[in-house]
């Protein structure tokens, strides 16, 4: 029998913070910075003109999917001086 996959979406548009979030399945901790691999893999990225539209991860602990978005208007932010 085979276990059914949950995406759920993140628009990091619509988060506080620096990018860090938790798995709304399990609710560990994801962090942007970390990038061993331990607590989550990346699935799949999208990429359009050398920018990042979005961004598949798995969550580790529980095998949730999740599919982020927004990184395009995090760029624009970014670029523009404060």
């Amino acid at each position: 029998m085979q276990k059914k996959i949950i995406v759920h979406e993140l628009d990091l548009t619509k988060i506080d913070g620096d990018g860090d979030f938790t798995c709304p399945s399990c609710g560990v901790a994801i962090s942007p910075e970390d990038e061993t691999e331990t607590v989550y893999i990346i699935i799949k990225e999208k990429v359009k003109n050398n920018t990042l539209e979005e961004l598949v991860i798995q969550c580790k602990a529980c095998a949730t999917q999740i599919r982020i978005t927004g990184f395009p208007a995090l760029e624009m932010d970014t670029s523009k001086p404060k």
